[in-house]
């Protein structure tokens, strides 16, 4: 590898505000905010909207759309007109 073309790659804690969820990962990203660790190091923080821990596919609280009630709704609504 050529040097002094790479990104920086160093450990990162992810935060995820929505389900008080972080873990520590390594990354190219940077940030201006910083957390004390479990393991005593301090690393950057960087603040997520959604992660594994919050999103409805991963925690099985997702919606299932009931496609044949829809279809039912549209039909009534808009069911076979006559002329």
């Amino acid at each position: 590898m050529r040097p002094g073309i790479h990104p920086d790659y160093h450990p990162v804690v992810f935060r995820d505000k929505a389900a008080d969820f972080a873990f520590l990962t390594r990354s190219t990203i940077g940030s201006s905010q910083t957390i004390q660790w479990e393991d005593g190091n301090t690393y950057p923080l960087v603040d997520v909207e959604i992660s594994s821990a919050s999103h409805p596919f991963w925690t099985g609280k997702g919606r299932i759309l009931d496609t044949a009630g829809r279809v039912e709704k549209f039909a009534r609504r808009y069911g076979k007109r006559t002329r």
